[in-house]
C-alpha cells in the first residue's frame, strides 16, 4: 500500500472530481485497490488537506457500493413495540488497527447474515487514540468496502461524557464541549450519539429525584441539541446512562426516577432510545497485580428486570451493558436471555492486539508509558497493572507504527480478531438480523460537497 498525493488520488483512483461530486470510472478497482492507498493516505500522510479530500471520495463511493453511516433508531422502536429481545447488538470500540479489525467485523457479519452490530468510539478514545470522527468513519467505510459489504453502517459516539470536575468549575464550557464534539462527530456520520452525565449524578442526596437531576437535565439538554442539528431525514438514536460504570449497581427506582425526569424536561422532541445500566462490572475489568482480570459478579437478573421497565414502561429498546468484553466467554450467551438491548465491548479487542505485537515495539511502548505516565502509577499497583491499565494512551502516538507493523503480522491479528467477532456474534444471536436491519432502517445519503469535510 502507498499513501498518494493529490495527483494520484485522481489519476489512480481513476475518477474525475467536480466542486460538487465524483465520477468513479473503475468500482473494482477502487474495491481492490484504492481502497487499501486511501486508509494509507489517512494514516500516514502528513496533509490535513489531503485527508479531508479522502474523507469526501471514501463517503462518496460509499454510496456507490450501497453502504451508508445510519442510525439505529427505526430498529430499536421495533425492538420495544415488537419486543425483539431475542438478539443483543454488540457495539464494538476499535481503539486501533480500524481498518483492519472493521474488516475483520463485516467478514465475521456476512459469514451468518448479521446486520445489527454498531461500531464507535468514546470521546476519551477519540483523543488518546487520535482518530477524528471522520477518521474513524472513513476507516469503516472503506473496510466495508473492501469485504464488500452493504448496507446500514451504524457508528456511535459512545460515552459522549461530561466530566465532572470540568463541569463544576465551569459548567457552560464544559457542556460546550460536548457540544462541539457532538457536531463533529454528526458531521461525520455518527448517527448514533450516547450521552453520559452519569458522573454527575449525587448519591449524597436524599431523593432520588434529587441523585438523578443533574443527569437528567444534561441528558435532556444535550438531546435537545442533538435534535436541533441532526440531518434532515436521520433520526439520531440517542443513549442515556443512569449508573456510572464501576460504581454501585443500578436499581428499578434509579431507572423510574431518570426517567421521569428526562421525560419531563423534554419536550415536543423524541427522546432516548436505550439506557445504560450498572451490573457489576467496569471498563476494562479489575486488573490483578500479576496483569490477569479478577471475576466479575455480574447481575443478570438486575440487568432483566431493568431492560424490561426500560422497554414496557418507557418504550425503549432495553437496557444497555457496558464493560462486558473482559467477561469469560461463557457469561456472553446470558444476555439475549437477559433481554440486553445492546453491549459494549472494547479492552479484550485491545489485549488480542497487544498480545501479536513484536516484543520490540511492547518494549519500545513500556518505556514510553513509564517515561510519560509514571505519575499515575498508584502505590500499591503492581508494573503489570500499571502497564495494563494505561498502554491504550500509547495507540494515538504509536498509531503510525502499529499500522505499519508487517502484513504477515496485521493478518494474523485480523484472523484472531474475526475468530472473536464470530463467537460473539453467535453467542449474542445476531445471526440472521441482516434482513431485520434492511426492512426497518431505510437508505439516506447526506449529500455533502468536497468543501464540507
Amino acid at each position: 500500500m502507498i499513501y498518494m498525493n493529490e495527483k494520484q488520488l485522481y489519476t489512480e483512483a481513476s475518477i474525475e472530481v467536480s466542486p460538487s461530486q465524483i465520477e468513479f470510472k473503475d468500482l473494482e478497482l477502487f474495491r481492490t485497490k484504492i481502497a487499501d492507498d486511501l486508509v494509507e493516505t489517512l494514516i500516514m500522510s502528513p496533509s490535513f488537506h489531503l485527508k479531508k479530500l479522502c474523507y469526501w471520495i471514501t463517503r462518496e463511493a460509499a454510496y456507490k457500493f450501497g453502504l451508508y453511516p445510519a442510525s439505529i433508531q427505526s430498529l430499536y422502536e421495533a425492538k420495544a413495540k415488537q419486543a425483539l429481545t431475542h438478539f443483543t447488538v454488540p457495539a464494538i470500540n476499535l481503539r486501533t488497527l480500524t481498518y483492519d479489525l472493521a474488516r475483520a467485523v463485516f467478514r465475521a457479519a456476512k459469514i451468518i447474515n448479521a446486520g445489527s452490530f454498531i461500531f464507535e468510539l468514546a470521546r476519551s478514545e477519540i483523543d488518546y487514540t487520535q482518530q477524528s470522527p471522520q477518521e474513524y468513519v472513513s476507516a469503516i467505510l472503506l473496510a466495508g468496502i473492501k469485504e464488500g459489504y452493504s448496507g446500514p453502517v451504524f457508528i456511535q459516539g459512545d460515552h459522549f461524557q461530561i466530566k465532572a470536575k470540568d463541569f463544576f468549575q465551569d459548567k457552560n464550557k464544559e457542556i460546550n464541549k460536548v457540544k462541539n464534539l457532538i457536531k463533529q462527530a454528526l458531521e461525520a456520520g455518527f448517527y448514533n450519539i450516547d450521552i453520559d452525565s452519569s458522573t454527575l449524578v449525587d448519591l449524597s442526596k436524599s431523593s432520588l429525584d434529587g441523585q438523578q437531576r443533574l443527569n437528567y437535565e444534561l441528558c435532556a439538554q444535550l438531546t435537545a441539541y442533538i435534535r436541533s442539528i441532526q440531518p434532515e431525514g436521520i433520526e439520531v438514536s440517542v443513549g442515556g446512562e443512569i449508573g456510572e460504570i464501576g460504581h454501585k449497581n443500578s436499581t428499578p427506582q434509579e431507572l423510574r426516577a431518570f426517567m421521569k425526569g428526562y421525560n419531563s424536561q423534554l419536550k415536543r422532541v423524541k427522546g432516548l432510545s436505550k439506557i445504560s445500566v450498572q451490573t457489576g462490572t467496569s471498563h476494562g475489568g479489575v486488573v490483578l497485580p500479576d496483569g490477569s482480570i479478577a471475576e466479575v459478579k455480574l447481575d443478570l437478573n438486575t440487568l432483566k428486570q431493568l431492560s424490561r421497565i426500560a422497554r414496557t414502561e418507557f418504550h425503549l429498546a432495553g437496557a444497555v451493558q457496558h464493560g462486558a468484553s473482559t467477561l469469560p466467554k461463557e457469561a456472553f450467551h446470558h444476555f439475549p436471555e437477559a433481554e440486553c438491548a445492546e453491549i459494549h465491548l472494547a479492552t479484550n479487542f485491545q489485549n488480542i492486539v497487544y498480545n501479536y505485537l513484536p516484543s520490540s515495539l511492547k518494549n519500545k511502548i513500556h518505556t514510553w508509558l513509564n517515561k510519560n505516565y509514571s505519575n499515575e502509577k498508584k502505590p500499591d499497583q503492581s508494573q503489570s497493572q500499571f502497564i495494563y491499565k494505561t498502554r491504550k494512551k500509547a495507540l494515538g502516538p504509536f498509531k503510525k507504527e502499529i499500522h505499519s507493523l508487517p502484513l504477515d503480522i496485521r493478518n494474523k491479528i485480523s484472523s484472531a480478531l474475526e475468530e472473536e467477532f464470530s463467537f460473539l456474534f453467535q453467542k449474542l444471536n445476531i445471526k440472521n438480523t441482516k434482513s431485520l436491519v434492511d426492512y426497518h432502517i431505510k437508505p439516506i445519503k447526506i449529500k455533502k460537497k468536497r468543501e464540507e469535510f
